[in-house]
């Protein structure tokens, strides 16, 4: 997203917080709010009409929730989704799962600070994902063997630097963190999370991870 401001919806039941997100936000050069929603209904209907880059809900808001407004905004029958970041105050696993579950692209809580707000709203934009680095691991253990729908087995098997790329990913790391841990470029990495992603049937990368997980592939 060289050279270009990623376009951002904040929603949030709590002016403080809205006017918070706001500030950190706009102070950053390369990101602006382009409009605030109080509930979910609301955030719903401007990000459709304003069509930002990414989204940042709560979780809690009256009308419909934030997990209610992924998933109109981002969910898997949406044909032109919108990424979607949760922010939460509430450190609960299964509002992490089942946000990721309706569509989102990042999940972070409140107390991030704004150099990880920046980084998720960025990855968001540029079509990655970023969950807090704190939740990622637990989440991943509380969830494996638990799964209503576990991603289906490899179509095909996958090769020895894709179980890298993949382990990497049960860890938590992002993109960049695994291009440098495993000193391929960032598209490299891309190129693979595509093709594992393909094999494995997978959403999203804790589906990734829980998938490495039930399989026994701890990261090592």
């Amino acid at each position: 997203m060289d050279d270009v401001t990623v376009r951002v919806l904040v929603a949030d039941d709590q002016d403080l917080v809205r006017a918070g997100l706001r500030m950190i936000l706009d102070s950053q050069p390369d990101i602006e709010v382009v409009g605030e929603a109080a509930d979910g209904g609301q955030a719903v209907a401007l990000a459709r009409s304003l069509r930002p880059d990414v989204c940042l809900l709560d979780i809690r808001m009256p009308v419909m929730d934030g997990l209610e407004a992924t998933r109109a905004i981002a969910g898997p029958a949406v044909a032109d989704p919108i990424p979607v970041v949760v922010i939460t105050t509430f450190d609960l696993d299964e509002y992490v799962y089942a946000a990721l579950r309706a569509g989102a692209r990042g999940f972070l809580l409140k107390d991030a600070g704004p150099v990880l707000l920046g980084e998720a709203v960025r990855a968001a934009a540029r079509g990655d994902a970023l969950i807090d680095p704190n939740v990622t691991v637990r989440l991943i253990e509380a969830f494996a063997g638990a799964t209503p729908e576990p991603p289906h087995p490899p179509s095909s098997p996958l090769t020895d630097r894709e179980e890298d790329v993949l382990a990497a990913v049960a860890r938590g790391l992002g993109n960049s963190e695994i291009g440098d841990e495993l000193h391929i470029s960032l598209s490299t990495v891309k190129t693979h999370l595509a093709s594992i992603t393909g094999k494995l049937g997978a959403r999203n990368r804790v589906e990734l991870a829980i998938w490495a997980h039930e399989r026994g592939r701890r990261p090592g």
